[in-house]
C-alpha cells in the first residue's frame, strides 16, 4: 500500500522526520509530498525544501520525496496513493485535520486519511517556530536535522 505524508516542510523538522520514520514502517511506500504553497510565502524554495527532505530522509529506503502543487487528491490519484498521513500536535491541529480528512473523503472516496500524534519529545516543534528562531539567530539544535540547521545558519536572513 502506498501512502503520502504531505506538508510544506518549511523547513523539515525532527518532528517531521520522526513522523515519517514511524509512518514508513506502516506502508510499502511513503511519499513525502512537499507542497509549493505560494500562499504561505515559504522562506525556502520548493527545490530547497525537497533537497533538505531528501537528504534528511535518505536512510529510509521506502521513502520518496517530491514536490507538488495543486490539490493533494490529484497528486494522490496520479501517484497511486490511497492513504494520506497527517500529524496532529494539539486540538487545533486535530480539528483542522479532521475537517480536511472529511473533505478528502468527499472529493476522493477512494483515499483514506490517518492521523498520527507526535512522539512526546517532538510535540512542541513547529516549522513556524523554527523559522522564527532561525530568523532571530537562535539555536536549532534538537529541533531540525543537522543539515537543516547548517542551511539556516548559512542563509542571509532579512532583518
Amino acid at each position: 500500500m502506498k501512502a503520502a505524508y504531505t506538508g510544506t516542510f518549511d523547513p523539515i523538522t525532527l518532528g517531521h522526520t520522526d513522523m515519517i520514520t514511524r509512518a514508513s514502517a506502516m506502508f510499502d511506500e511513503l511519499v513525502v509530498a512537499i507542497a509549493r504553497s505560494s500562499a504561505k510565502n515559504p522562506l525556502f524554495t520548493l527545490e530547497q525544501r525537497v533537497d533538505m527532505a531528501e537528504r534528511a530522509l535518505a536512510h529510509i529506503p521506502n521513502v520518496r520525496v517530491c514536490g507538488f502543487s495543486g490539490l493533494i487528491i490529484e497528486f494522490a490519484r496520479q501517484n497511486g496513493v490511497t492513504v494520506l498521513v497527517r500529524g496532529v500536535r494539539n486540538n487545533t491541529d486535530f480539528d483542522y485535520e479532521s475537517q480536511m480528512a472529511r473533505m478528502v473523503k468527499h472529493l476522493a472516496p477512494e483515499i483514506d486519511t490517518i492521523i498520527l500524534p507526535p512522539t512526546a519529545k517532538y510535540a512542541h516543534i513547529s516549522s513556524t517556530l523554527v523559522r522564527e528562531i532561525a530568523q532571530l539567530g537562535g539555536p536549532l539544535t534538537d529541533l531540525v536535522p543537522e543539515l537543516v540547521e547548517e542551511e539556516a545558519k548559512s542563509r542571509p536572513w532579512e532583518s
